[in-house]
């Protein structure tokens, strides 16, 4: 009679713990995990989702569910509550505010972070300086633009294949002046979220041309709209000098794909090529969408690009020309400095087939090539 208690005693005990763990739901199991994994820091996680206000909470806990194990153990409350104090009251004196869904805001405009940057405290400074610009915006998009103007002056930022290291926070390349593409697109992310605008980071590892990387934003307006970091297009998106590149993208070529950074742990990994030891930064593939933009290359023509060096080895803006067998100007521009990405190039559209003179206007520096079935840079000297 005894050993049946106990049998029936144990049975209601091992039945109630699973009715406990079967209870739990995804969410729920994923922030207890979480909690675990982050060790000697779970009191400060529990504190900010004690502390988060009810109507904060279900975004405190996607950020703790999703963020690396190296901000599980490191982050303190006071830094996660004030991240969210900022983001949503910068969310909410937007006259867009409403138009954001939920699942936005959390991926785009919450996270504290882009890559796996320096983790600064950007969104105060970032709000007192830029919401003024964009207070009267009408649209995200609009919002956007302005700052893409003005941040980058304002800041006294520029990119430089000098700067330190890719990855770098915002405040490093404020403090250093230098920035690539990446450092650049981390500052302008920030700067939209810190007024309300939801921004993410974008990238290829390698363009399908083995020309190099490049990293730029997008931001939600209705749908996702992208720019180039410190290259604006007047108040407009969707433009940039990268465009013919990422029109011929490969989705299923996981290195010449193109990506955008999701703070949603997805199992596929953003490919930095700074760091490609880093498999905790999550993407979604976003290739096709790029691939369907028009690229700026006529029918028959193929790109010819033009970079011109000094004796330093740096790259100089000086005029340029593209002349035809015949000696006719088939293209007349200004090479890219240092100021630009470097593999933003001036670049002339020419026949497939054609023989043609590429040139330091004015000077007896010139190469003659022949346009081919793929594009070619031309590499010259300053005179």
């Amino acid at each position: 009679m005894y050993l049946r208690r106990r049998l029936f005693t144990l049975c209601l005990a091992v039945f109630g713990a699973f009715l406990t763990s079967t209870s739990l739901s995804a969410g729920e199991a994923e922030l207890k995990a979480a909690l675990e994994r982050a060790g000697q820091n779970r009191p400060e996680l529990e504190k900010a989702l004690k502390e988060v206000p009810e109507a904060e909470r279900r975004g405190m806990e996607f950020l703790i569910e999703n963020m690396p194990d190296r901000d599980l153990t490191a982050l303190s409350a006071e830094f996660l509550l004030e991240n969210s104090r900022l983001t949503w009251k910068a969310l909410n004196e937007t006259s867009w505010a409403k138009s954001i869904p939920e699942d936005v805001v959390f991926d785009a405009l919450l996270p504290y972070a882009n890559v796996n940057e320096r983790r600064d405290r950007w969104r105060q400074e970032f709000y007192d300086r830029f919401h003024p610009l964009v207070v009267n915006a009408k649209s995200p998009s609009e919002a956007a633009a302005m700052l893409n103007q003005n941040v980058f002056p304002t800041l006294k930022v520029k990119y430089s294949t000098g700067r330190k290291k890719a990855d770098q926070s915002p405040m490093e390349s404020m403090e250093s002046g230098l920035a690539s593409c990446t450092g650049l697109s981390i500052i302008l992310v920030d700067a939209c979220r810190a007024v309300g605008i939801p921004a993410r980071i974008v990238g290829t590892p390698l363009w399908s041309n083995k020309s190099g990387n490049h990293t730029w934003v997008e931001i939600w307006d209705n749908g996702w709209h992208f720019t180039g970091a410190c290259e604006p297009t007047g108040n407009a998106l969707n433009q940039g000098w990268f465009i013919d590149q990422a029109s011929k993208a490969q989705r299923d070529e996981r290195l010449h794909a193109i990506y955008a950074v999701t703070f949603r742990k997805n199992g596929q990994s953003f490919p930095m090529v700074w760091a490609r030891e880093i498999h905790d930064v999550y993407a979604v593939n976003v290739t096709d969408r790029y691939v369907a933009l028009k690229s700026p290359v006529p029918e028959g023509h193929v790109a010819v690009r033009v970079r011109v060096r000094n004796a330093a080895g740096q790259r100089v803006s000086v005029p340029v020309q593209v002349l035809s067998d015949k000696g006719d100007s088939l293209f007349e521009g200004t090479s890219n400095d240092e100021r630009f990405d470097s593999n933003d190039h001036a670049s002339a559209y020419v026949p497939k087939g054609a023989t043609v003179t590429v040139r330091v206007k004015d000077s007896k520096e010139e190469k003659t090539v022949v346009a081919s079935d793929t594009e070619q840079l031309v590499e010259l000297t300053q005179p």
